[in-house]
């Protein structure tokens, strides 16, 4: 099969490489049809190659079609059309049965101190084969591979795969009181389904994005928009009595604009050999926190800060006196997908189409297609929100 591999920093490769196969008999293979580039992938392409092999299989926002089932496989058929969560699951452990699986104690990635496995992401969480290629194993697939609707476009039940469940989650941890206030920083995908999802919730959005294209596309659907200056968090703050917003989500995450001096420890950690760089990264402050910081300045005293961008260092530095003056509440964590997968799904298939599901992908291109889109997306070119991949 074809299949997307990582190479190096800001290298990745469209390769022949072996068809999967049934390994468990929980297994099931998909045949993808869509597969998307999240910006968290950008964070593979950029940062996290001390923790990558040359040839690992990038991508965990795959749907497609069930092309074999292992003899336990209970749930599905061949020829079932399914959207496969981003987190590898089992739907029956301690954390699981409490809506935590992203922390799944049956795929727990134990030898690197890791909450569940993902798909096409590091060996911090299992090095499992990703889905940017034309063939998937899914383990336990009846649990991670939800059947969704025979008809209709791929991307209406795509994104439950990973960013729709991230936004509503970032949403519902941010504990916007009714007819509150919710800011968000950053409208890359994630960023546009949280404002979506607040406006659906009736909130107040307050959207802050540098990229003007990003900016347009929150604004057709109900956000109040803002450029990124010096003066946003003085900005927001007039427009709501003095206060600040009620909740402020962070969607930007460890590469936020704004931060030279981490920016720059990021790039020297790059070139480090990797049995050097992974003990940095893990022991390290090497977010660009720039994003963080203005969340935790803007939210009003007494209230809550969500974070839905992804960090990965251990020593950041944090304004810890200032939010416990505030007494600022921090929710934060990888998303827990299928704990949001049957809230979402009535709604996704709603033909008003309320999140705007129909309204996000601005490149839909070949998987063979997919290196020159990783440049254009890290570099936010050519309008390029979201990247859809038709394998």
């Amino acid at each position: 099969m074809r299949a997307l591999t990582w190479q190096g920093k800001r290298n990745v490769h469209v390769e022949t490489v072996a068809d999967p196969e049934i390994l468990e008999p929980t297994d099931a293979i998909v045949r993808i049809t869509s597969t998307a580039i999240c910006g968290s992938d950008l964070h593979l392409y950029e940062l996290f190659g001390p923790f990558l092999d040359r040839g690992d299989i990038l991508g965990h926002e795959p749907m497609g079609i069930v092309e074999e089932i292992g003899s336990e496989v209970r749930g599905l058929s061949v020829g079932d059309r399914v959207v496969v969560t981003f987190n590898i699951a089992c739907g029956h452990c301690y954390m699981c049965s409490r809506g935590l699986q992203s922390q799944c104690e049956t795929t727990q990635v134990r030898g690197q101190g890791s909450g569940a496995a993902l798909f096409g992401y590091t060996k911090l969480y299992g090095q499992v084969p990703g889905g940017q290629a034309e063939l998937l194993r899914v383990p336990l697939a009846d649990y991670n591979a939800v059947k969704v609707g025979a008809d209709g476009p791929d991307d209406r039940y795509l994104f439950l795969s990973d960013i729709l469940p991230t936004a509503w989650q970032a949403v519902q941890y941010a504990n916007v009181p009714e007819g509150g206030t919710l800011a968000v920083l950053g409208l890359g995908p994630v960023g546009q389904f949280v404002s979506r999802v607040g406006t659906h919730l009736g909130y107040r959005v307050l959207a802050v994005d540098p990229v003007s294209e990003r900016r347009q596309m929150a604004d057709r659907h109900g956000a109040e928009t803002f450029d990124l200056d010096n003066d946003i968090v003085e900005s927001l703050r007039d427009l709501t009595d003095g206060r600040g917003p009620d909740s402020v989500v962070d969607a930007v995450g460890m590469e936020a604009h704004g931060s030279p001096g981490a920016g720059f420890a990021q790039a020297v950690v790059g070139l480090l050999p990797d049995a050097i760089a992974r003990p940095t990264m893990e022991k390290a402050g090497v977010d660009r926190l720039a994003a963080v910081h203005t969340a935790l300045d803007l939210v009003r005293r007494g209230g809550t800060v969500s974070l839905s961008g992804v960090y990965g260092g251990e020593a950041d530095p944090m304004p810890m006196k200032s939010m416990f003056d505030k007494q600022v509440s921090v929710r934060m964590g990888q998303c827990n997908v299928r704990r949001w997968i049957d809230e979402l799904l009535p709604l996704v298939e709603d033909p008003a189409d309320p999140f705007g599901v129909l309204d996000l992908v601005t490149h839909r291109v070949s998987l063979e297609e997919a290196p020159a889109m990783y440049d254009i997306f890290q570099k936010k070119e050519d309008g390029c929100i979201k990247v859809v991949l038709t394998p």
